[in-house]
Order: C-alpha cells, then structure tokens, then sequence
C-alpha cells in the first residue's frame, strides 16, 4: 500500500526518461518487500526555475529528488534509519544521482486517516 510521490528537478538536457516511475516503483517494492501492484508511484517534474537553494548555484548532476513515503504505519528507530538507507540507496541508483541528492520524507502514518476505493486503511 505504499504511496511514493516522487518530485525530480530536471531540465530539458536531463529529462525524465520513460519508464523511471516503474523503475522507482520497483526498486521501492524491493526494499519494503511489497507484493506485486502494492507500492505506487507518482512522478512530477520540477523545472529548474522552480526550485532553488539559497545563495547557491546548482549543477545538473546536483539536482534534488524529494520522495514523500505514506505507509500504513512507517517503522521507528533503527527499523526507519535502516529503511531511509536502503530507500536513499536504491533510488539514487535508479535515478541515476548521488544518495546526497535524494531527500525523503515520512507523511504521517495513513492507519485510520487515508482511505483507497472507500475502504479506509487499517
């Protein structure tokens, strides 16, 4: 039941290639260990001029991936520091940027919250 939302900053000479969201998709299945059709993935694209750091200049090769994780209930301690390492890994190999370059962020557990076709996740 994972969500992965996925924003990639890119340019017109560093586009998001076909098939990245399936690759994301099933290297992040991988590491949660999901079954088939469990873990989806949306991908949006940030152009250049909508993102920026302060007082800093960025390289192609440095731009960002944020990944916002809804689960049902996201794991703790060093369950989540163990899981944040194989994520960050994973998807930078896919995306094909540093581990520095990917950014992860944990919404809130969707447990009684987020519901999927009217049945709400317990």
């Amino acid at each position: 039941m994972p969500v992965v939302t996925v924003e990639f900053v890119s340019d017109l000479d560093h586009p998001i290639r076909d098939g990245l969201a399936q690759a994301i998709a099933d290297a992040v299945g991988r590491v949660l260990g999901t079954p088939p059709g469990q873990t989806w993935v949306r991908l949006r694209s940030l152009q250049p001029n909508q993102y920026a750091e302060n007082d800093a200049h960025l390289e192609a090769s440095d731009f960002p991936v944020f990944v916002t994780l809804l689960e049902r209930l996201p794991p703790a301690g060093t369950d989540l520091q163990a899981q944040v390492t194989s994520l960050t890994e994973a998807i930078a190999k896919v995306v094909g940027r540093p581990g520095g370059c990917v950014h992860i962020e944990y919404a809130s557990a969707a447990r009684g919250r987020v519901s999927f076709g009217g049945r709400l996740v317990e």
